[in-house]
Order: structure tokens, then C-alpha cells, then sequence
């Protein structure tokens, strides 16, 4: 069996996953093909990978394909496709994504979901996800598809409207939202054995039920505690309970990115709210820069003190593929379209985040209903968003472009009409090859 990993120079997710793929009995007899267009960074990962095969047992093979040309021989035959790439890397395009506004008076804090840079991100991307689409058409035609790449919704929406390609997009932030907040509330004796269902859109699900594991609501006990939290200083975590104050519910994606989703945190005329909040401005950039070099760090002492044992995480990939391949349920929270109305007050063509089954049949979403009307109506501000991207990437159409800019909470709650069209045009010119022509 062939593990086709695309954007395998991001080392440490490529580690984790394949990593995790080692430990499974029925995955680590692959073949695991990495693929990147940076040599230095596929070579750091084979380097990496392979010491940790040779720690795991030796089992399965490891090959690496560098640039477009070997593409298509990445792909060639592959069961699973793992995705996890990021067209124009920290250095252009995120210090791009978040220069630029800033020179309007446009603050953001992450950027890489919705926004203006959360749009530009789908912009540079869709294109080359697309070329992938092309090639797994041709060459693995049944392999199944798993996009970690941000903007979630954005590129699983585009891959599962108008490819062939069997899609589901995975995030991190479901497995840990409500143990997350269980713990900030100091209620982890009631976390184990815990229910709950999760659904909405990828960073905007809601935690719409929650029982201990006597079936007992939690929700009460939660509320209860929300006002202390927000009324202390030094805790970070408190756009999402602030949520819960305004609209009844918790949801999945940290405060730092809801912030920006939305019109009522990040604002000019109430700079007080910055700190009220503990709203982390310019978070992504500084995570890249401290990645970037802590990754350099950690590679010289593992070149030098060796691999340790991998133990096998949470993340969903590794479990979906071993559901599949040994037809072993499995449940997962999933971004899938929602053209069988599994959320019914959200449109079809839209990518939502809801329960899915897995098994030797795949990923199958299950059907939630209606949501609250007031977590819809939050949801379809971000979904009008994506859709009207993922219609500029497919049109080419510059008017696309600027009606999400306009559409989109943050922006559109600070700047004009005028000001966001020109913000784009720079944008885009600033992009330069890292985007496609627009008309």
C-alpha cells in the first residue's frame, strides 16, 4: 500500500502522521512517498522519517519525489493522500498577508482561515491544489484525499465541488474542544466518558451537546463559570466563552482565530477591547518566526543525540486510513459538502464540519438537522465568505475577489468599500507569480 504525504517538507506534521502510521500494524508496511518542491526540506524529513522506521522496526519503505516534474510519480498508485502544504511559506506570503492590511489600519491575528488573509491564502493555493486534483484523477483515481491545508473549508469546498478528487478536510480542534474548555473551567472531573456532539463549520463548529458520562448536561455548570473567567486578566481563552454569553454555545477553534471572524472584537475605534480580551495581534508571525527556529534547534540535537520513540498521537489521519484498510469503525469530526443537507439551515455547495463514520467504505457524514438559528446565521457570515472565494479562484474573476474582501466581518467593519478594493489590488500585485491573473 502506497501513503502519498504532499508538503512533506513541513517536517514535523509529516513526522507526526507518518509517524503515527509506523505504530499501526496495518499501515507500516507501506510504502510512505514524500513529496515536496524544497530539497533541503524533503531531505530533512527523509532524514528524520527514516531514522524513526529504523526505531519503529524497520517496516515499509520510505521514497521522496522533489518538484512538479515527479509529481505524478509521488501519486502514482497511492491508497491515502495526505495534504499539507503552504503555497509562498511564511516568508513571502504571510509577512504579505499581514503587512499590507496593516498599512490600511487592518488588524489580524492568524490569518490563515477567513479575512483578507485567509482569502489570499485560498487564492495562491487552489491553484496548485488543483494541479493535484488533476494528476490523483489520472493516476490514483480511488485514493482518498486528507487536507490539513488552511483555509479548511476553502480548499476541501473547491476540491470537493469541482474535482473528482474523494475529499474530507481534518483540523485538530474538534478532538480538543471540549476537553479544552472542561479544563479551563476547572471541570475536568467531569470530562471522562463525556458526550457530545460537533457540528458547524471548520473553526466555527459549535459544541451544541455536551453530558458527563451519566448523561448529565454540562452546559449549566459551564455557564456558571464563564463570568469569572472573563473577568480575569491573565486568562487567554475568552472570545470563545464570550460566545457562549452571546449566542448559548462554545465552539471549536481558539479565541485567537475566532477573534478575527467575526465584527465585534478587533476594531480601531475600541483598541480597549485588544487587551479586555487578551487578543493576540500578529500571533501567526511570530509563531513562524519561533517555529522556524525552533525546528532548526530540535533538528541539530536530533542529528546529534538521535530519534526517540515515537508514540502514536491523536491526530485523525493514521486512524482514518487504518478504519479503511482494516473496515474498523471509526468516528471522526470531518469537513464534507453538505449537498445531502446534513446541516439543513446551511447551504448545500457549502463545506461543513459534522460527525462522519468511517469503515471500509470510507468517510460517510452523518446528518445533524437545524442548527440554532443564531450559530447558522454566525456560520453564513464565514460561508459567504468561502463561497464567493472559492468562485474567484474558479472564475479568475477580480470582482469575486473584492465581494469577499467586502463580505468578510473583520474587514468590512473597518474599512470602505474603496480602501478594501484598493487593499486587494495591492495584494494581489504584492502576490505577484504566487497568484494567477485576474480580469
Amino acid at each position: 500500500m502506497k501513503i502519498t504525504f504532499l508538503g512533506a517538507g513541513s517536517t514535523v506534521f509529516a513526522r507526526n502522521v507518518i509517524g503515527d502510521c509506523m505504530c499501526s500494524e496495518a499501515l507500516r508496511d507501506s510504502t510512505f512517498a514524500l513529496y515536496d518542491i524544497d530539497g533541503g526540506r524533503l531531505k530533512e524529513s527523509q532524514t528524520i522519517l527514516e531514522a524513526m522506521r529504523q526505531t519503529l522496526g524497520g517496516y515499509g519503505k520510505i521514497e521522496c519525489y522533489l518538484g512538479e516534474e515527479q509529481r505524478k510519480d509521488a501519486l502514482r498508485g497511492a491508497r491515502f493522500v495526505v495534504n499539507a502544504i503552504q503555497v509562498g511559506g511564511y516568508d513571502p506570503c504571510t509577512i504579505i498577508d499581514f503587512e499590507v492590511p496593516k498599512k490600511y489600519g487592518l488588524r489580524q491575528t492568524i490569518a490563515d482561515t477567513l479575512g483578507i488573509g485567509g482569502i489570499m491564502r485560498a487564492l495562491r493555493t487552489i491553484p496548485v491544489m488543483e494541479g493535484f486534483a488533476r494528476d490523483m484523477e489520472e493516476v490514483c483515481p480511488d485514493a482518498l484525499f486528507l487536507n490539513y491545508t488552511n483555509p479548511m473549508a476553502m480548499l476541501s469546498g473547491y476540491m470537493q465541488r469541482y474535482t473528482g478528487v474523494n475529499t474530507v478536510g481534518l483540523c485538530h480542534s474538534v478532538q480538543v474542544c471540549s476537553e479544552q474548555l472542561l479544563k479551563d473551567l476547572e471541570l475536568e472531573d467531569r470530562a471522562k466518558g463525556r458526550r457530545e456532539l460537533i457540528a458547524g463549520i471548520n473553526h466555527m463548529a459549535w459544541l451544541l451537546e455536551i453530558q458527563d458520562k451519566d448523561g448529565v448536561d454540562l452546559y449549566p455548570a459551564i455557564k456558571e463559570r464563564v463570568a469569572a473567567k472573563l473577568a480575569d486578566p491573565e486568562f487567554k481563552n475568552k472570545v470563545r466563552l464570550d460566545y457562549i454569553n452571546h449566542f448559548g454555545y462554545y465552539c471549536t477553534e481558539s479565541s485567537e482565530h475566532n477573534a478575527e471572524y467575526n465584527a465585534f472584537y478587533i476594531k480601531s475605534k475600541y483598541p480597549e477591547l485588544i487587551d479586555r480580551y487578551n487578543i493576540p495581534l500578529d500571533e501567526y508571525p511570530r509563531r513562524c518566526v519561533n517555529q522556524i527556529e525552533g525546528w532548526k534547534k530540535e533538528y541539530a540535537e536530533l542529528m546529534e543525540n538521535g530519534v526517540k520513540q515515537h508514540e502514536r498521537s491523536k491526530e485523525y489521519a493514521s486512524h482514518i486510513m487504518e478504519s479503511v484498510v482494516t473496515n474498523t469503525p471509526y468516528q471522526i469530526g470531518g469537513n464534507v459538502l453538505n449537498s445531502n443537507h446534513l446541516i439543513t439551515n446551511l447551504p448545500a455547495e457549502a463545506c461543513v464540519e459534522v460527525p462522519c463514520l468511517v469503515n471500509g467504505h470510507g468517510v460517510q457524514p452523518c446528518y445533524v438537522g437545524a442548527l440554532p438559528v443564531q450559530c447558522a446565521a454566525m456560520n453564513m457570515t464565514n460561508i459567504n465568505v468561502q463561497l464567493l472565494t472559492i468562485e474567484a479562484a474558479r472564475t479568475r474573476r477580480l470582482e469575486h475577489v473584492y465581494q469577499a474582501a467586502m463580505l468578510d466581518p473583520h474587514t468590512s467593519s473597518e474599512l470602505d468599500i474603496d480602501t478594501i478594493k484598493r487593499m486587494v489590488d495591492e495584494l494581489i500585485a504584492a502576490h505577484g507569480s504566487y497568484l494567477p491573473e485576474y480580469h
